[in-house]
């Protein structure tokens, strides 16, 4: 088993338990590359050096806070790691919260939460079935790679099993205010039929997420162009981007709904190209049982 990330206790009010997180991401991607001089296609070296050009051993390189142009208080590695804070052994979980009151753009990154122990396991398992069945997030804080976190405990129930996860998510700071950009955004009028064909767009193409039906085609692309290149073989042009003779939003979602355009002399319904959007979906949704 993989080594854990991070150990220590998640504390709520006088409960606390052991764990340890796992991160639940990796890199998949098996490209890499040098740093290649483009004359010579040697290899480029990247050495540490002071501002006198002399060079500095990284035993010797620690951190410094500029305090005035040119005057810095020294701080050893080993000082950093003696940082007195709670939260680098401890998660105090200070408020519970619905879980879809977190806004998407606060996460960050996922990590798996393991019980320390089998004693443990007790503790987190009551833990973790009274924060499920109450639908709650426990929102605190923790402290690792340089610095603290606020965090979102969520419990977990998929793919036959039951655990919890630990988000890291941004402060609210780190975040750039979304109604400064989204303000310049000039308000468009809605046409109603247009809507009623976009809902049933929507409609048509719903489905239950399933992340395995998405890969990340950049490595392949990458592959292909080195395969290329060592074989001395140009890559086919890519394909152009198609464009349409669409001239107007209804004609587009018309023509992706696969509807027939009214001819000319044609009465056009009163709402939509496709009567209204819950017509077509109870249309849709009564061919759907006719087949089964």
């Amino acid at each position: 088993m993989a080594r854990p990330y991070w150990s220590g206790n998640i504390q709520i009010s006088l409960v606390s338990f052991g764990v340890q997180l796992y991160t639940a991401t990796e890199s998949k991607s098996q490209v890499s590359f040098r740093e290649i001089d483009r004359r010579t296609h040697e290899r480029v070296h990247h050495r540490l050096v002071n501002e006198s050009e002399q060079p500095v051993d990284r035993s010797d390189i620690v951190k410094g806070y500029e305090y005035s142009k040119g005057e810095y208080v020294i701080i050893d590695p080993e000082e950093l790691k003696q940082v007195r804070i709670p939260t680098k052994k401890t998660i105090p979980i200070t408020k519970f919260v619905d879980p879809k009151s977190i806004d998407l753009s606060y996460f960050e990154k996922p990590y798996f939460v393991m019980p320390e122990d089998d004693q443990q396991a007790q503790i987190y398992a009551v833990i973790r079935e009274a924060m499920a069945e109450t639908n709650r997030a426990g929102l605190g804080e923790i402290a690792f790679s340089g610095r603290e976190h606020l965090v979102a405990l969520i419990p977990f129930d998929g793919n036959g099993s039951k655990g919890m996860m630990l988000y890291a998510l941004r402060y609210a700071e780190e975040l750039r205010d979304a109604g400064k950009l989204f303000g310049e955004i000039k308000n468009g009028k809605i046409e109603s039929d247009q809507l009623d064909l976009a809902k049933e767009l929507i409609r048509r193409n719903t489905a239950k997420f399933n992340p395995e039906e998405f890969k990340d085609d950049y490595e392949a692309a990458l592959r292909e162009l080195i395969d290329a290149k060592m074989h001395h073989r140009e890559l086919p042009p890519e394909a152009p981007t198609r464009k349409g003779k669409v001239i107007s939003l209804t004609e587009a979602l018309r023509q992706s709904l696969g509807e027939k355009k009214p001819s000319i002399g044609e009465k056009k319904p009163p709402k939509s190209a496709i009567a209204t959007g819950k017509t077509a979906a109870k249309k849709v949704a009564a061919g759907r049982g006719s087949r089964r």
